[in-house]
């Protein structure tokens, strides 16, 4: 069975086009070849080949078809699928072939894959975050003065106006978007550690290398490996938490203010039921809810993520494949669907009178 995000039918409220893209094999795929592509055209920078060599290999991998067959029997066989992928394109190269992934690391190509598609997808969450903030304040130009009852502790407390409520629903966003830039810098690095982390294969011209590619691939440049390394990753994942956990916030707060009896929101559109053709459920509403519960379970796998033995860890690597994906899957569509939710809003709390 395929998870929710791209299941035949689940995907319908799951799923987000967006962030399954970025998120895509076909996209890692494109990652893996630009990372070897990169190296390659920087062994020529460096005078380790010439530079038409280089560039020749380096454009031949950029270009190549893989044989994801092989590479889905060479991960059954090797835990990762970069020695076929290596055996391929050497195969490919011929002459000069000892020039593909050469000093490099199984650990250096995928790593430098995901700060890749961190780097896409890091665009999408600041586009996303910047228009829900636009929206919410859009409800607020049209319905900030009108009068909500505040509730603490979901009883009756004191009277408060819509744009009060609102407030809670925006502010996190604009702190969320100060978070995303200060975090980018932390997980958009290229990893060139090779074997043992310390980059000894490809001495001296190690940093050199490094920078060469980083330019070419638009990542930043690390001060050192972090093959096992992992607190800027579970800090991005905790990132990826708290944009949802807010939004979550928003989605239950209208779930409230949708219930009958309460009545102090008005949404066109919504769910209806099999059994019951007078009822419109908030199903985007519940939806974030859900979302942020999600994330907010898998944190606990990215802390225990980060405990990597000695120089590598096989365990805790894969656990990351595993969670950090589907929590960016989660949060991109949080933030899909909380927009979209807004929109549906037609009326918030009482007008003042005339």
């Amino acid at each position: 069975m395929s998870n929710a995000f791209d299941h035949p039918w689940l995907s319908g409220i799951f799923s987000d086009d967006e962030a399954l893209q970025i998120w895509s094999p076909d996209n890692q795929l494109k990652h893996m070849r630009a990372f070897e592509a990169a190296l390659a055209r920087a062994l020529g920078r460096v005078g380790i080949y010439p530079i038409e060599i280089a560039d020749d290999i380096a454009d031949r991998i950029a270009a190549f078809p893989v044989d994801l067959e092989n590479l889905r029997r060479g991960s059954a066989t090797d835990g990762v699928p970069i020695p076929a992928l290596v055996s391929q394109l050497r195969a490919m190269i011929g002459e000069n072939s000892d020039a593909v992934h050469k000093g490099a690391t199984s650990q250096d190509v995928l790593d430098s894959a995901l700060a890749l598609t961190l780097r896409a997808f890091n665009v999408l969450l600041h586009a996303r975050l910047t228009e829900l903030s636009e929206t919410i304040e859009d409800l607020s130009r049209r319905f900030g003065n009108h009068s909500l009852m505040g509730r603490t502790r979901m009883q009756a407390a004191l009277p408060i106006t819509v744009s009060d409520r609102l407030r809670t629903w925006s502010h996190p966003l604009q702190t969320h978007l100060k978070r995303l830039d200060q975090m980018r810098g932390r997980v958009e690095l290229l990893q060139l550690g090779g074997p043992v982390g310390n980059g000894t294969p490809l001495a001296p011209h190690t940093a050199e290398i490094a920078i060469e590619m980083a330019t070419e691939l638009n990542l930043g440049s690390a001060s050192g490996s972090w093959h096992a390394t992992r607190d800027a990753l579970a800090e991005y994942a905790n990132l990826l938490s708290l944009i949802s956990g807010s939004v979550g916030k928003m989605g239950q707060d209208i779930c409230l203010m949708a219930q009958q009896g309460v009545d102090e929101i008005g949404l066109s559109g919504g769910g209806g039921s099999s059994a019951m053709p007078h009822k419109q459920n908030p199903v985007l509403a519940e939806l974030l809810v859900t979302l942020a519960r999600f994330n907010a379970t898998q944190i606990s796998g990215m802390h225990h993520a980060l405990i990597h033995e000695q120089e590598r860890s096989g365990a805790a690597w894969m656990l990351e494949w595993m969670i950090l994906p589907e929590m960016a899957k989660a949060t991109a569509r949080s933030l899909s669907a909380a927009s979209v939710l807004c929109a549906q809003i037609n009326r918030l709390g009482a007008a003042p009178p005339q």
